[in-house]
């Protein structure tokens, strides 16, 4: 990679986006800033020569294609893709609409399917690039109610980049799953976070619950998005950027308390667990 890269960030209209965007600008980077609306990444970033704001909905094919092509007909490559955009649908399983679930899926995981898929033809041919996803804690341990959907996209999100990584590395492309706690942006307002509509009894008492405890962390999460996002600039410097990185100390301990559970798992039934190999008559 040239000393100054070319990032290309989703989701940059507001929340951990704009904070990417800040810190890759103030490092001395050229930024592609998507969103939606472009309005919104002016709004937030303003203007400058080495800012480009282009409309971008996740979900579209087309549009992903498009925007990495304005990215390299701007500033001639793409060094960094942030895959950042995300959405939150609330709720337990049975009360969430099949297409709520599905809209999770469409976003949180085929959103950076499909961007992954747009710029690889570029870094390829460049061979180099790096692919930093923002995945959660919640792609490490589902813990806790009303994460099924999200879970399920952020456990896809880790498959998907941990697949990609050694079929993109000839070429000089690394990927860098990025796992956050819980961090002060705006996933947890009212324009992220969709609560499924409480309808079955069984489940009223605890909706009430979750609903209210979600509520009252947002705005109150321990994890500052401003040093997260100067976090990344500085992994995305370096040769060998971590596959994966654990981004605060809630995350860090998710990663161990994960860990061990895994290797109990493995134990707890070791003997029959390694007896099942087929034995030749």
């Amino acid at each position: 990679m040239t000393e100054k890269q070319v990032w290309l960030i989703t989701g940059a209209g507001r929340g951990l986006g704009v904070d990417i965007a800040k810190a890759a600008l103030a490092a001395g980077h050229a930024v592609v800033a998507t969103a939606r609306r472009t309005e919104s990444v002016t709004a937030a970033l303003g203007e400058s020569e080495d800012l480009l704001a282009v409309a971008l909905d996740v979900t579209d094919t087309a549009a992903a294609g498009a925007a990495i092509q304005a990215a390299v007909e701007r500033f001639g490559q793409l060094d960094v893709l942030v895959n950042n955009a995300g959405s939150f649908n609330a709720g337990f399983f049975e009360e969430m609409t099949p297409d709520a679930f599905r809209a999770q899926i469409e976003t949180t995981l085929f959103g950076p399917v499909n961007v992954t898929r747009a710029a690889l033809a570029q870094m390829r041919a460049q061979r180099s690039g790096l692919v930093v996803t923002i995945s959660s804690t919640a792609g490490i341990a589902a813990e806790g109610d009303f994460l099924t959907a999200y879970a399920a996209s952020k456990f896809g999100v880790e498959g998907f980049m941990e697949g990609l990584a050694p079929e993109v590395a000839p070429f000089g492309i690394r990927t860098m799953l990025v796992e956050p706690g819980f961090f002060r942006t705006e996933l947890l307002t009212p324009q992220s976070t969709q609560f499924a509509q409480p309808l079955l009894e069984d489940y009223a008492e605890r909706t009430q619950a979750t609903v209210a405890a979600w509520q009252s962390m947002n705005g109150k999460q321990g994890g500052d998005p401003a040093k997260l996002a100067a976090a990344l600039v500085q992994l995305a410097a370096l040769g060998e950027p971590p596959v994966r990185f654990a981004a605060g100390a809630d995350a860090v301990a998710t990663f161990e308390t994960k860990a061990r559970a895994l290797l109990d798992q493995a134990d707890a039934h070791r003997e029959l667990s390694c007896n099942l190999a087929y034995v030749d008559a």
